[in-house]
């Protein structure tokens, strides 16, 4: 099996880092207009690819990249989390996704206190659905809310009923889940401010531990943005997002949240998603799954993305990936400082050179950042403006 794109020094402390796998999951019942992910319906797979033939391919792919880091470094680390994204993988079923699961468990084993999450579409989970996968190991799940209301969700081309997101919460937190999330999207065009105030109060009503919410982006190649293009729908007005988020963060401050990324938030302990500070922490992770990308030691990845040559590459006996990249020392510097900045804990000054320190002030003396010790954390003005303050510290 080609393994040309890992240097030795891919695999240089591997384990000391944090280490997590993400799972793709390229199914999906139907396609959202704003959503411009590697997802397939099974129209537009026809008979080349299916649910069973990818679960063979992923499970393929995580033997044989245990084995190469275990043939490189003596033992493949344990994941210390798990993330399965998509798509929609709950219409894999709590049989598919135990089985997933059991392949990670096979290939690398699971850390003590291991993170295993998955996202969730609301109509396809069901009171026994959240039951089989609390039973297989998993310990968060993400299910994917946008609105509650009806019209924002037709524009969003989602289809499940309002309710159904925070009444799939309430089952899963019945199942066992002490670590349940709703995200939330913001922004859609005809949604008012009593349409979110409605979205809020159902998310705070589910008695969840975590929300995410993020401002729509018209993601070209998308049926929304043609739709924008057209003229049919109006593109997302920044000053109405900003008003957005601060309306979303002063609901979920006054419900006792807190944010820790710019757009998340968690309330009681453990509640935040460690395979995502993963992320954005620098740790290392596996990703598996067409499309998928990964990261290990400085060294980034992606997998091809139809499922089809997804699995052909596998049985050839090949790594899936199509393409890599070895991050330079600047490349890496700058990464850090885009992703730490966003985190609550904020950017360490000995990570940044002196001429980033200068500007780091400067944006503190125009409010946009706060100095805690040796840390620069965006202020409540600052997570609006998140980008440009890093684009002024790192000019």
């Amino acid at each position: 099996m080609s393994t040309s794109v890992f240097r030795p020094a891919a695999f240089d402390g591997l384990g000391s880092r944090p280490f997590g796998v993400y799972l793709h999951v390229p199914f999906c019942a139907t396609r959202c207009g704003y959503c411009d992910f590697n997802t397939y319906t099974a129209g537009e797979l026809g008979t080349s690819a299916s649910p069973q033939s990818w679960l063979e391919a992923i499970t393929a792919e995580l033997d044989s990249a245990a084995g190469l880091i275990s043939s490189s470094t003596g033992s493949a680390p344990r994941a210390e989390t798990v993330f399965v994204g998509g798509g929609t993988p709950s219409l894999l079923g709590g049989d598919g996704l135990s089985t997933l699961l059991g392949a990670v468990k096979s290939a690398f084993g699971l850390a003590d206190g291991a993170e295993v999450t998955t996202e969730s579409n609301p109509e396809s989970t069901s009171p026994r659905f959240f039951d089989e996968i609390r039973s297989a190991g998993y310990t968060r799940v993400s299910l994917g809310m946008q609105s509650a209301a009806p019209h924002v969700l037709a524009v969003l081309d989602r289809t499940h009923t309002p309710g159904r997101a925070v009444e799939a919460a309430r089952e899963a937190r019945a199942a066992g889940f002490d670590h349940v999330n709703l995200d939330l999207i913001y922004g859609t065009p005809g949604e008012r401010d009593s349409d979110l105030d409605a979205s809020l109060a159902a998310v705070l009503d589910a008695d969840v531990d975590h929300v995410s919410a993020y401002a729509l982006i018209v993601e070209d190649g998308t049926a929304l943005a043609r739709k924008v293009k057209r003229g049919e729908l109006p593109r997302p007005d920044d000053d109405v997002l900003a008003s957005r988020y601060e309306r979303i963060d002063a609901a979920l401050s006054s419900a006792g949240f807190g944010w820790y990324e710019v757009s998340n938030w968690s309330r009681g302990d453990g509640a935040e998603c460690r395979h995502n500070i993963g992320y954005w922490n620098g740790g290392d992770w596996w990703g598996a799954g067409p499309g998928a990308h990964g990261h290990l030691g400085g060294t980034r990845w992606w997998n091809v993305k139809h499922p089809a040559r997804y699995a052909d590459r596998l049985q050839a006996g090949e790594l899936p990936i199509a393409d890599s990249e070895v991050l330079t020392d600047d490349e890496m510097h700058m990464e850090r400082v885009m992703l730490t900045a966003r985190l609550r804990s904020g950017l360490a000054a000995g990570d940044l050179s002196a001429d980033e320190v200068a500007r780091a002030e400067s944006q503190v003396a125009s409010g946009l950042l706060v100095r805690d010790d040796d840390r620069f954390v965006l202020t409540d003005r600052g997570r609006l403006l998140a980008d440009g303050v890093v684009r002024d510290v790192l000019e």
